[in-house]
């Protein structure tokens, strides 16, 4: 077992982490993400004084990053399934057809 303490913004941004998943927040449209989120912080705040506002904005913002992600979270996604417009049509045509033969490989 490892002799290292978790610092309280370790323990916190732990703790965010565990609520993400328990809530379903992931599955929230981003301004109700928002909202959750900040009422989230505000509770870490309290149970963890120690907190700095600049840490409590750091864990707000790992958690909105988290929670929109550039890979949708979930069964489904991956990154051989994001689409063409999924990354504004930015994929060269050679890089289209691999990734078409990679999905279809994969079927």
């Amino acid at each position: 077992m490892s002799r290292h303490r978790k610092s309280d913004f370790e323990i916190a941004r732990d703790e965010l982490m565990s609520h993400i998943h328990r809530c379903g927040v992931l599955k929230a449209l981003p301004e109700h993400q928002v909202e959750w989120m900040d009422d989230t912080i505000e509770y870490l705040g309290e149970c963890y004084p120690s907190l700095t506002d600049a840490q409590l904005a750091e864990l707000k913002q790992i958690g909105l990053r988290f929670c929109a992600p550039v890979i949708p979270h979930g069964d489904g996604y991956s990154a051989l399934t994001v689409t063409e417009s999924e990354y504004g049509n930015g994929v060269q045509q050679g890089e289209s057809d691999a990734s078409d033969s990679l999905q279809m490989a994969s079927v």
